[in-house]
C-alpha cells in the first residue's frame, strides 16, 4: 500500500513539474502593417533577450492598423494576443469587449505619453491601449517661393498671394475628415450621447457660419481639390499650398526642394472674425486581446513596443511621429517639419475616436455641394446634414 501511495505521489509530482514547465512557455501572436513587420521583429527579439527568464513563443502577422477591427471581428478567438489599431476604432472594439483595461504600469504609460494621444485611446475614463504614434492629422504644407510666414497664417493671406501669383490651394473639401476643421474652428462639436448616438451641432449659428466660409473658400479662383494624386503632381509647379498629413512628407519634400515647407492650418474668416482651423487628430495604439490567454505577458509586449525606445526606432526607421513626450522632444523629431507642423496643429486638433460611421456620408455630400459652387440656403444644406449624421 506504501509503494502504491508513493508511485501516486510520484506521478503527480511529476505532473506538477510538467504544469509548471508548461506554464513557463508563454505563446502570443503578434500583428503590424507590413511596413513595420521588420522593426516588430527586431522589438521581439529584444524583449524576449530581456525577460529571458521566461520561454517565448511569439510569432508575428500582417493586419495593419486600418484593418485590424474588421479583422478581429471576424474571429476573435483566432485574432492576435497583441494588435496595433487606429484609434478610431476604439468605440467598436471596446463595444465587442476586445479590449484589455490597461492596468499594468498605468500610471507611468500616462506619464510617458503625449495627453492627447492618453485621450484618445481612453473611453469612460478607462485606459483601452498603449500608444503608438500621434501622427494621424493634417496640417498645411506650402511653397516658400510663393508664401511667407506672415502669409500662411491666414487663409485670406494665402488665397491673396495664390491667386496674385496664379497659383493654386488645395483641399479635399468633399472628405469629412478635412471639411470637419471648419465646423470644429468654429466650436461646433460632435460627440456620443448616452445610447451610443452620433450627436452634431454643425447646423447651428456657429455652424452655418462656418459652412458660409466653406462655400466662400470654395468658390475662390484659387480653390483646387482632389485626392493626393492631384497634390503630389501639382505641388511646386500649380499649387502653392496644400492641406494633408505626414504620409507626403517625402513627395512634398522631393516636389518642393529648398523651398519646402510646412505649419499648422491658418486661421480663416468666419462671421467677420478671425477664426483657427480645427482638425481631426489620431493616433495609432496598440492594444491587448481580452480572449488572450497570457494577459499579463501580453501586456508586457504591448508597453516594450511601444515604449520610448521603440519609439525612437519608429521614427528612426519610418518617420513615424512619436506620442511618448520624451521621444517628441528629441532634436531629430523637431528638425522635421511635418512632424513639427502636426505637433503646432494638434493643440487645436480633436480626438476622432467619437467619430462614427454615420458621420463619413453626409460630411462628404455636403462637402460635394460647396466644390460644386452650391447656392443652396446654408441653413437647410446644414440641417439635412446633421439630420442623417444624427439618425439612430
Amino acid at each position: 500500500m506504501k509503494k502504491l501511495l508513493s508511485l501516486v505521489l510520484a506521478i503527480a509530482l511529476v505532473a506538477g513539474m510538467s504544469t509548471c514547465a508548461m506554464a513557463d512557455a508563454v505563446t502570443l501572436k503578434l500583428w503590424g502593417a507590413q511596413e513595420d513587420q521588420a522593426l516588430l521583429g527586431e522589438l521581439v527579439e529584444a524583449f524576449k533577450a530581456e525577460n529571458a527568464d521566461v520561454e517565448w513563443d511569439i510569432s508575428l502577422g500582417v493586419v495593419g492598423e486600418p484593418d485590424a477591427k474588421t479583422r478581429y471581428l471576424e474571429d476573435p478567438a483566432a485574432a492576435a494576443d497583441v494588435f496595433a489599431f487606429a484609434n478610431d476604432q476604439l468605440m467598436d472594439l471596446v463595444n465587442a469587449d476586445a479590449l484589455y483595461e490597461v492596468t499594468r504600469n498605468k500610471d507611468a504609460i500616462v506619464a510617458a505619453n503625449s495627453a492627447g494621444s492618453i485621450e484618445s485611446a481612453t473611453l469612460n475614463d478607462t485606459l483601452y491601449g498603449y500608444p503608438m504614434t500621434a501622427d494621424n492629422g493634417y496640417f498645411l504644407y506650402y511653397d516658400k517661393s510663393v508664401l511667407t510666414e506672415e502669409d500662411v497664417k491666414t487663409l485670406d493671406g494665402i488665397l491673396a498671394k495664390a491667386n496674385e501669383a496664379g497659383k493654386k490651394v488645395f483641399m479635399d473639401v468633399s472628405n469629412g475628415w478635412y471639411i470637419a476643421s471648419f465646423f470644429m474652428g468654429a466650436g461646433c462639436e460632435l460627440g456620443m450621447d448616452e445610447n451610443g448616438n452620433q450627436t452634431c451641432d454643425f447646423n447651428n449659428a456657429a455652424g452655418v457660419a462656418a459652412g458660409e466660409a466653406i462655400r466662400a473658400f470654395c468658390a475662390d479662383p484659387a480653390f483646387l481639390t482632389g485626392d493626393d494624386s492631384v497634390l503630389q503632381g501639382g505641388m511646386g509647379e500649380t499649387i502653392c499650398a496644400g492641406v494633408s498629413g505626414t504620409w507626403n512628407a517625402d513627395a512634398m519634400m522631393d516636389k518642393l526642394g529648398d523651398n519646402y515647407a510646412a505649419c499648422k492650418l491658418p486661421t480663416f474668416t468666419c462671421a467677420g472674425e478671425q477664426v483657427q482651423m480645427g482638425s481631426f487628430i489620431g493616433t495609432k495604439v496598440v492594444g491587448v486581446n481580452t480572449q488572450t490567454e497570457f494577459p499579463v505577458e501580453a501586456m508586457m509586449l504591448a508597453e516594450y513596443i511601444t515604449n520610448e525606445a521603440a519609439q525612437v526606432k519608429r521614427f528612426e526607421q519610418r518617420a513615424m511621429g512619436p506620442s511618448n513626450v520624451n521621444a517628441a522632444a528629441s532634436e531629430a523629431v523637431q528638425e522635421n517639419l511635418a512632424l513639427a507642423a502636426l505637433a503646432a496643429q494638434s493643440a487645436h486638433g480633436t480626438s476622432q475616436k467619437l467619430v462614427l460611421g454615420t458621420y463619413w456620408t453626409p460630411a462628404e455630400a455636403f462637402g460635394l455641394e460647396m466644390e460644386n459652387k452650391s447656392t443652396a440656403d446654408m441653413q437647410t444644406l446644414l440641417d439635412s446634414m446633421v439630420a442623417q449624421i444624427t439618425a439612430k
